[in-house]
C-alpha cells in the first residue's frame, strides 16, 4: 500500500506524462513478484563498462542508482575501464560476465570466432563528437592526415568513429596518431571524444566541434540511419546457461531506458553522482540536453543498424572487409522483446517461463 500510494502521489506532482506514473505504479517492486518469479541462475553478475561517467553510459549509472538491478533481485558489480576495448578483452578473458559497450565489439568478436552477442541495445546513435583546435583549418576529414587525435582509448567507439570518417576520406589508419586520453584531456590537434568532456571543450572555446554524431540528421547522413552503439553484450555460452538472469538484466535495462524516456533532465541530473560534474553542473546540464537524442527508446537493435555498423567497420579493419559475418549472431532479442511485454503486462508470469519468442509488431516502434 505504501508503494501504491507513493507511485499515485507521484503521478499527481511529477510533470511527466500520466503514462508514465502509470508505469511507474506498475514497476512498483510490490507488483514484480510474478516478474521474479523464475529462480536465477546467478543473483551476482560482473560487469565491465569503460568510463563510466561518459554520457554514453548514463542507462548503465541510472539503472545503478535507481536500484533497478536490486529491483530484479540482482547484485551487480561494475569494473570500469579505460576504453571499450579493455572491458571486450575483460568479458574474452572472463573476469567480467557481462559488458557494456560499442555494439561493434559483437562484430569483432564473430570475426574472431567468437560467440558474442547484444542482448540490448542502450544507444541508438554514437554520440562521438570529432572536434578539432579552434585555430586549425579544418575543410574536410583529409585533414585528419598527419594529426595527433585524442581518443578514449584503442579499439574504442571514439576510436572506431574517427577511423571511419578518415576510411571515407581515402586516408589510412596509419595516417593520423592517437592518443587514449580517457575520459579527460590532453595536447593534442583533434579529439574524439564523448560527453560531458566535449561540452566543457566546447564551453571553454577550446576546440571546433566539426561532426556530430549526437544529432540524428547528423547520423542519417553518415550513416543513412540509426547506428547502434553502446549495448548490454557477453559470450553465448553464458547467456545460454543464465537465461533467466539475463532476462532480470534485460528488464532492469529497459525498465531504465523507460524512465530516462519520460523523466525530466533535473530528474536524471539528481540522480547522478555529482563528480560526474566535471565541477560544474550547469556543464553537465547542457550536456545531458544534447545527448537525449541519442538513447534507445526500444532496446531493439535493427537490422539497418546492423548493416551500417559493420559497414563502417568494414571500411577500416581488414579482419572486416572480406569475413562473412551473420548479423543474426550478433544480437539475441528474445530478452528485450520479453521484457517489452512484461513491462505492458507485469503480472504475465507464464511468460517468464515461456520459451517461446513474443511476438512484438517493429513497425509498430518509433525509435
Amino acid at each position: 500500500m505504501q508503494c501504491f500510494g507513493k507511485a499515485m502521489a507521484e503521478m499527481h506532482s511529477n510533470r511527466r506524462a500520466f503514462t508514465s506514473g502509470m508505469a511507474s505504479l506498475l514497476l512498483c517492486p510490490a507488483f514484480l513478484t510474478p516478474v521474479r518469479g523464475q529462480q536465477l541462475e546467478r543473483s551476482s553478475l560482473k560487469l565491465g563498462v569503460a568510463n563510466k561517467a561518459h554520457l554514453y553510459y548514463l542507462p548503465v549509472t541510472i539503472a545503478e542508482r535507481r536500484g533497478h538491478f536490486r529491483d530484479y533481485g540482482l547484485a551487480v558489480a561494475m569494473s570500469d575501464f579505460e576504453g571499450g576495448g579493455q572491458a571486450f578483452d575483460a568479458l574474452l578473458a572472463g573476469s567480467v560476465d557481462i559488458a557494456a559497450g560499442a555494439y561493434e565489439h559483437t562484430l569483432r568478436a564473430q570475426a574472431m570466432g567468437q560467440d558474442v552477442r547484444a542482448v540490448i541495445e542502450l544507444g541508438r546513435f554514437p554520440g562521438v563528437v570529432l572536434a578539432v583546435g579552434k585555430d586549425r583549418s579544418f575543410k574536410s576529414f583529409a585533414d585528419l592526415k598527419g594529426l595527433k587525435i585524442g581518443i578514449t582509448a584503442p579499439s574504442s567507439s571514439s576510436h572506431f568513429f574517427v577511423l571511419y570518417l578518415m576510411a571515407k576520406a581515402g586516408l589510412m589508419p596509419s595516417d593520423a596518431s592517437f592518443v587514449g586520453v580517457g575520459g579527460g584531456e590532453r595536447a593534442v590537434d583533434a579529439i574524439s571524444n564523448l560527453d560531458p568532456v566535449i561540452t566543457r571543450l566546447q564551453q571553454d572555446g577550446a576546440m571546433r566541434v566539426v561532426i556530430d554524431s549526437r544529432l540524428p540528421r547528423v547520423n542519417y547522413g553518415i550513416f543513412g540511419g540509426t547506428n547502434p552503439a553502446a549495448v548490454l553484450y557477453g559470450r553465448q555460452e553464458f547467456i545460454a546457461a543464465n537465461p533467466a538472469t539475463m532476462q532480470a538484466l534485460v528488464n532492469a535495462f529497459y525498465k531504465t531506458l523507460r524512465w530516462i524516456a519520460t523523466a525530466t533532465t533535473d530528474e536524471i541530473v539528481d540522480t547522478l553522482p555529482v563528480e560526474y560534474f566535471l565541477g560544474d553542473r550547469a556543464i553537465y546540464v547542457k550536456a545531458l540536453k544534447a545527448n537525449l537524442l541519442v538513447y534507445s527508446r526500444t532496446g531493439i537493435i535493427r537490422r539497418q543498424g546492423m548493416n551500417s555498423a559493420l559497414k563502417m567497420m568494414a571500411t577500416f579493419d581488414p579482419d572486416l572487409l572480406d569475413k562473412k559475418i551473420d548479423l543474426q549472431r550478433t544480437f539475441d532479442d528474445r530478452f528485450i522483446k520479453r521484457a517489452a511485454v512484461l513491462f505492458d503486462d507485469p503480472t504475465n508470469s507464464d511468460l517468464e517461463l515461456d520459451e517461446r519468442r513474443p511476438e512484438v509488431d517493429l513497425s509498430s516502434f518509433r525509435d
